[in-house]
């Protein structure tokens, strides 16, 4: 029988080596597992932001995949806001503790974690309440109670401050480590491209229903919004009245001041109209120097004091008083109401651009009511007088 040939029993330090080895080849393959795991979230992250052009919704995909890669107690998603030339952070999403809503007032850019993120476009771990701070942030205090570590990301393109995440306490009791922040930021990487594809999407959008001059919703957006408002009103019984305003002699202030002045007299008269109204009601730019207000769920009666308080708003405002001019530019105002005048939305606009015209007639700078039964003849403009007259009583300096 032959005899068995065996090996020498290896000596510790190869053993030793060995079980090295398959410890190593063990954490490898967690690796390569968790590797995997990112690879496949950040793939169907992706899918999911590219899935919707909405800010808001991308908004909501961006949290919601933040919290499933590290879940928290607290937590807040900003958004720069550019103001008059003053940057600060809007807080656009929050959660508390309880998982209730906050509703907090604007961040100043450089105040707080959240401000400094956005203010240095660099990602912020705060470990334990006891470790320094940054230079930036040693006036800043974490709260003493319920405070265990943050972690604010900011969300950049093209080396440009979207908005910043930021969040508090990690749900299993651990601090935030490295390994969050190496996470959210290639998450925030992502959000950044999807956000500001949303941003670009809602200002071309606003290009398309927004009057470029006066910032005003333009005619395509008025016809849009009457379908709305006419629709809802059919539905639920409701009431509805427009105005229509024109004003008068504007013809002989882009003749006399030239049409820069014009269009600076425009922007004021949205601004003026904008400053008389009630914040339901919508204003229109409805071509040239013709403008229109909605007032949903507004009868005539009330509509008629609205109008005459616009009426005499028109008569006080000096306009271009910032050139030196302090021209009077007064208008004629047209009304009608739904169904009061009209039944559908055509000719709700046409028997108040009529009404305007009758203001017209008689005299301009006053209001008028649109008829139940308006004639049928053909609508004709007034002709426009000379210079003497407008500049009398529409456009005296």
């Amino acid at each position: 029988m032959p005899r068995r040939v065996t090996g020498s029993p290896a000596k510790p330090a190869e053993r030793e080596q060995q079980a090295r080895g398959r410890a190593e080849i063990v954490s490898l393959r967690l690796q390569l597992r968790q590797k995997a795991k990112e690879l496949a979230f950040f793939i169907n992250t992706g899918k999911a932001l590219t899935s919707t052009l909405e800010l808001d919704k991308v908004l909501d995909i961006i949290m919601e995949r933040a919290r499933r890669l590290i879940p928290c107690e607290r937590w807040s998603l900003l958004l720069v806001d550019e103001n008059e030339g003053r940057r600060e952070l809007t807080v656009r999403l929050a959660k508390g503790g309880k998982g209730v809503s906050s509703r907090a007032r604007p961040i100043a850019w450089g105040q707080g974690p959240a401000g400094w993120v956005a203010q240095q476009a660099r990602p912020l771990l705060i470990e334990s309440r006891h470790l320094p701070l940054p230079s930036g942030l040693r006036s800043w205090k974490p709260p003493r109670s319920g405070f265990r570590s943050l972690l604010a990301v900011p969300i950049v393109n093209k080396r440009k401050t979207l908005g910043v995440l930021e969040m508090v306490n990690r749900a299993d009791g651990r601090p935030f480590d490295t390994t969050d922040r190496d996470l959210l930021v290639q998450l925030m990487g992502q959000a950044a491209i999807a956000i500001e594809r949303s941003q670009l999407y809602r200002r071309m959008a606003e290009l398309t229903l927004t009057d470029d001059l006066t910032k005003l919703s333009n005619f395509r957006h008025l016809n849009q919004t009457l379908d709305v408002e006419i629709r809802r009103c059919i539905r639920y019984g409701a009431i509805l009245s427009l105005i229509f305003l024109d004003l008068d002699y504007f013809k002989v202030v882009n003749d006399r001041y030239g049409h820069l002045m014009g269009s600076r007299v425009l922007v004021e008269v949205a601004e003026l109209l904008i400053r008389s109204l009630r914040d339901v009601d919508i204003v229109s730019r409805y071509g040239g120097d013709e403008f229109v207000v909605i007032l949903p769920e507004t009868g005539l009666r009330t509509t008629q004091l609205i109008t005459k308080r616009l009426h005499r708003a028109f008569q006080r405002h000096e306009f271009l008083a910032q050139e030196g001019l302090k021209l009077r530019v007064t208008a004629s105002f047209g009304i009608a109401g739904f169904p009061d005048h009209a039944r559908n939305k055509k000719d709700l606009i046409r028997l108040a651009d009529q009404a305007m015209y009758e203001a017209k007639y008689g005299g301009r700078d006053r209001v008028c009511v649109a008829r139940r039964q308006p004639p049928k003849e053909r609508r004709e403009r007034p002709r426009t007088p000379g210079l003497t007259a407008p500049l009398k009583t529409a456009a005296r300096p």
